[in-house]
């Protein structure tokens, strides 16, 4: 449908020879310069003038002078569609900036061509140019005049680095700006030595952190690029050098901090060393700490890149610990659109991390799939390699939990390195809902052997169902039980400590736990009190699956210590519905061979 007016416009314009038409667009952008040429105008202008005037590139390039003041009016444009994340116009705009410059525009317009060249290679990786990006900052890093204008370039080709999974040349290009800044980077750091970090940098803290501190803002340019630095190198750390590793540098860009000031930096840095410090202490202290850093960002700009950063960080390691994990998983929803919208590679680990939280948490398993298949699409679209293989192997999870992967699988190479936590992992949790008891406590063994203990997922989560599955090996086992009777001690022990801090989060968890050790050791009417404790309890929380899976177990307890078929019947038939919500087929078809082999039993 078009109004009058349209067609009136559009014959208007028709009656102009094609010839002309170029003419047209350069003479009305060109009026509509002039007009506004020294005015204080909206920025949103920019784009209609420099979209007409663009088409009269030919005369524009006559004139030098007049040439470079269009260059910068489509670098305002290109500017203002980058800050509306309008990735592709903003290549556009920045692309004809650059086709205007003269070939000493280096020379002669030194700042101008840095700026520009800058931002289209910005551009360039946000639209997965990323070849082009990188040969515009190897451009850029050959023309300027001293090394501190080579830091965004060199921050920036980490990054596209780090898009494409290349992990140590992103490392290597961080590492090379930290020492050429007169950093010390360590060949290698020992658990005892990032213990002291970590504790001496905590100490320095609670010794530091007050009012005249909050005041201080870090004013030194080059030391808030070290912390900047520090924090990209850390995750890249972590990935391909070590935990150890990873803890030592974000220690040094905290205590800069703390030593002179924060910056727009240092609320991440502080939430990447609580993510660390969380694995070895409580969590209360630190949980505060956390929220102390969230505080922080009301002080600075930060953009969508430290945005999910600081969600990734906080809602996928740290407020777990207190919040809900439905909470946690929208919030890293956010992180996610956030890091899509700016170009952050961020985006994508926060995607990771919904994912985890929503495994764990029990959301419906095909929605679930859905959104995997989702953010896999989109690392397609953006030529991306980030978190590819975690998402993959998570989908492999979904698949085998909903039909055991026979109508929901898809062929993706996924690389099985032995090394990788999330493979043991999800080994270890298939094989826990299949009933591969000896399996799963193979790949859990391995999972907790990783540096002494569990990493990149939640480790409460992981040691509840480790001791569950312990749980069911003791119920058959006679002999060589030693093993599996300190997992369970020691996951009844964690579920306490988590529980008292999140009751929503952990509590059905240790009540299941504690029911299957009062099964084991036949104190009947405390174990079904037990059981139905978490049953109540994981309702309650929305888990879902974990409440499925403690009316299965409690079922089996009637079935087979009780010989009370008919209340095993009642509790295999809440988790026959709990199942069939999740989206199960392969629990779902379990439970229904259960109830088979008691109906005929039950008048």
């Amino acid at each position: 449908l078009k109004f009058v007016h349209d067609k009136v416009r559009e014959a208007a314009y028709n009656l102009i020879p094609d010839n002309d038409k170029k003419q047209f667009h350069y003479d009305l952008g060109k009026a509509l310069y002039s007009s506004c040429d020294g005015k204080d105008v909206e920025d949103a202008i920019f784009l209609p003038i420099a979209s007409q005037i663009n088409h009269g590139k030919e005369w524009i390039l006559k004139d030098n002078e007049f040439s470079i003041a269009i260059a910068e009016l489509n670098m305002k444009a290109g500017e203002k569609a980058l800050d509306g994340c309008d990735h592709k116009t903003a290549y556009s705009y920045l692309g004809a900036a650059l086709s205007l410059l003269p070939n000493d525009h280096w020379r002669k317009h030194y700042d101008l061509s840095l700026r520009l060249n800058f931002l289209m290679a910005g551009a360039a990786k946000s639209c997965c140019q990323y070849d082009e990006a990188e040969q515009i900052l190897r451009g850029i890093s050959g023309r300027t005049r001293c090394f501190e204008d080579k830091l965004p370039s060199y921050f920036l080709l980490s990054q596209i680095f780090q898009a494409q999974g290349k992990v140590v040349d992103a490392y290597n290009t961080c590492s090379f700006v930290l020492l050429q800044l007169g950093e010390t980077i360590p060949d290698s750091v020992t658990p005892e030595a990032a213990k002291t970090m970590v504790e001496d940098t905590l100490k320095m803290y609670e010794e530091v952190y007050d009012d005249d501190w909050l005041e201080r803002k870090m004013e030194d340019e080059t030391m808030r690029t070290v912390v900047k630095f520090y924090g990209a190198i850390t995750f890249l750390a972590f990935l391909s050098r070590s935990r150890y590793t990873a803890i030592c540098f974000i220690c040094k860009a905290v205590q800069l901090s703390l030593q002179n000031g924060a910056c727009v930096y240092t609320p991440l840095s502080l939430l990447q060393l609580m993510g660390f410090a969380m694995e070895d202490k409580h969590a209360a202290n630190l949980y505060h700490i956390a929220k102390n850093a969230l505080s922080l960002l009301e002080r600075f700009d930060v953009g969508g890149d430290q945005i999910s950063g600081v969600f990734m960080n906080f809602y996928g390691r740290i407020a777990w610990h207190h919040e809900p994990f439905q909470v946690c998983g929208d919030n890293l929803r956010r992180g996610f659109e956030s890091g899509l919208s700016s170009g952050s590679n961020l985006g994508f680990h926060c995607a990771f991390h919904v994912i985890k939280t929503a495994i764990i948490s029990g959301e419906k398993l095909d929605s679930l799939l859905k959104e995997i298949d989702y953010y896999l699409h989109l690392l397609k679209t953006y030529k991306s390699e980030l978190m590819k293989n975690a998402l993959l192997i998570s989908r492999e999870t979904v698949s085998a939990l909903i039909d055991k992967g026979e109508a929901t699988s898809i062929e993706a190479k996924v690389f099985n390195n032995s090394s990788q936590e999330p493979v043991f992992f999800h080994q270890a949790y298939r094989a826990f809902w299949s009933g591969y008891t000896v399996r799963c406590h193979h790949y859990f063994e391995k999972c907790s052997q990783l540096s002494g203990q569990y990493v990149q997922f939640n480790p409460f989560v992981l040691k509840f169902y480790h001791g569950l599955n312990s749980l069911d090996v003791l119920k058959k086992k006679k002999s060589h039980t030693t093993r599996y009777k300190e997992v369970v001690r020691d996951a009844i022990s964690a579920m306490k400590d988590a529980a008292a801090n999140s009751e929503w989060n952990f509590m059905n968890k240790l009540r299941l736990l504690e029911a299957e050790q009062q099964h084991l050791t036949r104190h009947h009417w405390r174990a079904i009190d037990l059981y139905d404790a978490s049953i109540q309890s994981a309702k309650k929380s929305g888990f879902i699956h974990e409440q499925g899976l403690a009316c299965e177990k409690a079922g089996l307890y009637f079935k087979n210590k009780d010989s009370n078929n008919e209340k095993a019947l009642e509790y295999f038939k809440q988790a026959l519905e709990c199942y069939e919500e999740w989206g199960s087929k392969m629990k779902v078809d379990f439970i229904k061979k259960k109830m088979d082999g008691l109906n005929m039993y039950v008048v």
